[in-house]
């Protein structure tokens, strides 16, 4: 069985694309005529929030390696809203998509294990990689890496995020002098140098934000092997000029998430139609692709 790392740079190369598409469906952004005035109900919604997906999956595919499902925006609508997920990660795998769930799940080993299997198992909720919180300890990520392994996926442990709070914990300050996100990145890359495929890359990957390059650069250098999920790319901050930190000397070790700086671009168009939001989107996603692209192939 191919290590997924491997399957994720095969995929790279031959889009020459590391922009992963986040599907974060807020219905504040959505058109108006995609939902009827007034309160909406669940059903509705989950269906206005698919079809979206779908124009954004379509727009997107030529120009993406992977499409990233924030979970909190489906479980919002219930019963309706997971079933508006299935679907997603169903259409995306059919347009031969990577699935990255973006869970950020984390648990006692027992649970751990039940979240792993929902997510790099063989079930209708399962993607082809899953975000994980690793702060409670290893015996609620190893059921990730484990699961994983046995399923030939890959996973993203939480390292060094995006958000403008993450040192607030993150950079708290060890007995030893070390911070915790770098004792993080030193456990993580020990298993990692274990389980490394034929680029010399683990499937466990590692989330470290853009709004946070210099950090970037002391996280690469203890976790070498560890493909990085990049966030905060576009409206969160992260510019291309911060990402060359990210990459190693061939332009590869890591993939950039960008979600409503493509998602909702000409969202609000006063002619709005599914091809005037697919003409909107796929020139974000092209303009994207090709500014990373132009820092990461400078080395």
């Amino acid at each position: 069985m191919k290590n997924f790392a491997d399957v994720l740079i095969e995929e790279i190369l031959h889009k020459n694309s590391v922009l992963v598409v986040g599907l974060d469906p807020d219905l504040q952004y959505f058109p108006d005529y995609l939902l009827d005035s007034g309160e909406v109900s669940d059903q509705r919604a989950a269906e206005a929030i698919y079809h979206y997906n779908r124009i954004v999956i379509d727009a997107v595919a030529e120009h993406v390696i992977a499409v990233k499902p924030q979970l909190a925006y489906y479980e919002v609508y219930g019963s309706e809203g997971i079933r508006a997920l299935e679907k997603t990660i169903a259409y995306a795998k059919s347009k031969n998509l990577i699935v990255i769930n973006d869970a950020k799940r984390g648990d006692i080993g027992s649970t751990s294990s039940a979240y792993a299997r929902a997510f790099l198992g063989n079930g209708s909720l399962a993607g082809d990689m899953v975000t994980v919180n690793p702060f409670l300890g290893s015996d609620g990520y190893r059921p990730f890496i484990e699961e994983a392994g046995r399923n030939g996926k890959g996973l993203f442990l939480l390292v060094k995020t995006s958000n403008p709070s993450s040192h607030e914990v993150q950079d708290a300050k060890l007995e030893n002098g070390e911070l915790l996100y770098m004792k993080m990145a030193d456990d993580i890359n020990k298993i990692a140098q274990q389980t490394l495929g034929e680029n010399n890359y683990s499937f466990i990957g590692a989330v470290v934000g853009a709004t946070y390059p210099m950090d970037a650069e002391k996280v690469r250098k203890v976790l070498p092997s560890s493909i990085f999920l990049v966030p905060g790319f576009g409206a969160q901050g992260g510019t291309a000029n911060d990402l060359k930190p990210f990459f190693d000397a061939k332009g590869l070790g890591a993939v950039v998430s960008s979600s409503r700086g493509i998602i909702y671009n000409g969202a609000k168009e006063e002619k709005k139609t599914d091809a005037i939001l697919y003409e909107f989107i796929a020139k974000a996603a092209r303009e994207s692709k090709d500014k990373i692209n132009e820092v990461r192939l400078s080395h």
